[in-house]
C-alpha cells in the first residue's frame, strides 16, 4: 500500500521532467551508451537473470535500460513518475514493436505491484530526489516487491567519503561537469543537486538497505567517491 503521508514525488523529481523537449534530449544529456545496459544485465545474470524473469525498472525515464531488459526478461515493468518519462516509453514500445515492457506511470512510493513478485530490480539515478526517511521507506516497499533471494541493482550519486573530505572531492566533480547542457550535467546544474537534491553518503544509505531486507553483495564506488553501485540481495 502507499504510505498514508508521502510526499509529491513528481514535484521532487523537478519540474523538466514534464517537459517534453527536456525528456527528448534526456538519453543525450546523460550519456547514454548501450554497452552500459549490457553491462548492467551481465551482472544480474550470475543471479539467474533470464527468459523467466521478472524485472521492474525504477525511475525509468526514457526506458534505455528496461527497453534492453525486455529482450532478456519475460516481463519488464518500466516505472517512472513523469507523464512525460512514460509517454517517452509508450512512444518506444510503439515504433520498436516491444510487447513485454508494461509502463507505470507511479513513484516508488505509490508504484502498485500486480502479479508474481519480481526477480529483479534496477534503480539508476532516481533514489536521490528523496529524502533520506523516504529513500528508507522506498527501499522497504521495493524489498517487499521481490522474492525472496531476489535482486536489486541500485547506481546513484552517493558520497562515500567523511564530510571533512568533502572538498576533496565535490570540487572535482564540480570541474569537470559540462560546458552547456546538451553535452550533459552544467556546473549550474551540479551545484542545484547538491543545495536541493538529497544525494546521500554511502554509511547512511548502506544501514538503510540492511533495514529494508537487503544483503549488500558487492559494492563499487569508483575513484571519484561521488556514485555507487550495489547489488543486494534480498534475505529470506
Amino acid at each position: 500500500m502507499e504510505p498514508p503521508v508521502s510526499p509529491n514525488e513528481l514535484a521532487l523529481a523537478g519540474s523538466e521532467h514534464l517537459d517534453p523537449s527536456y525528456v527528448a534530449a534526456y538519453e543525450r544529456k546523460t550519456g547514454f551508451d548501450p554497452d552500459e545496459a549490457r553491462y548492467e544485465l551481465e551482472l544480474l545474470e550470475p543471479h539467474g537473470l533470464g527468459p523467466d524473469s521478472t524485472l521492474i525498472d525504477f525511475g525509468a525515464g526514457t526506458g534505455w535500460f528496461a527497453f534492453a531488459a525486455a529482450a532478456r526478461c519475460r516481463r519488464v515493468v518500466a516505472v517512472d513518475v513523469s507523464p512525460a518519462m512514460a509517454a517517452s516509453m509508450e512512444r518506444r514500445a510503439r515504433e520498436q514493436h516491444v510487447s513485454n515492457v508494461e509502463i507505470v506511470q507511479a513513484g516508488f512510493l505509490s508504484y502498485q505491484h500486480i502479479g508474481e513478485p519480481a526477480d529483479f530490480a534496477y534503480c539508476r539515478n532516481a533514489l536521490h530526489h528523496l529524502p533520506d526517511y523516504w529513500k528508507a521507506v522506498a527501499l522497504g516497499r521495493i524489498a517487499a516487491v521481490l522474492k525472496p533471494r531476489g535482486v536489486l541493482l541500485l547506481r546513484d550519486i552517493v558520497f562515500s567519503f567523511d564530510p571533512t573530505e568533502a572538498d576533496a572531492y565535490i570540487g572535482p566533480w564540480l570541474d569537470g561537469a559540462a560546458a552547456t547542457p546538451d553535452e550533459g550535467w552544467t556546473r549550474e546544474e551540479l551545484e542545484t543537486h547538491l543545495r536541493e537534491e538529497f544525494s546521500t553518503f554511502s554509511w547512511l544509505l548502506e544501514p538503510m538497505l540492511e533495514r529494508a531486507g537487503f544483503a549488500i553483495e558487492s559494492s563499487d564506488f569508483g575513484t571519484r567517491r561521488i556514485f555507487a553501485g550495489y547489488v543486494c540481495v534480498k534475505r529470506g
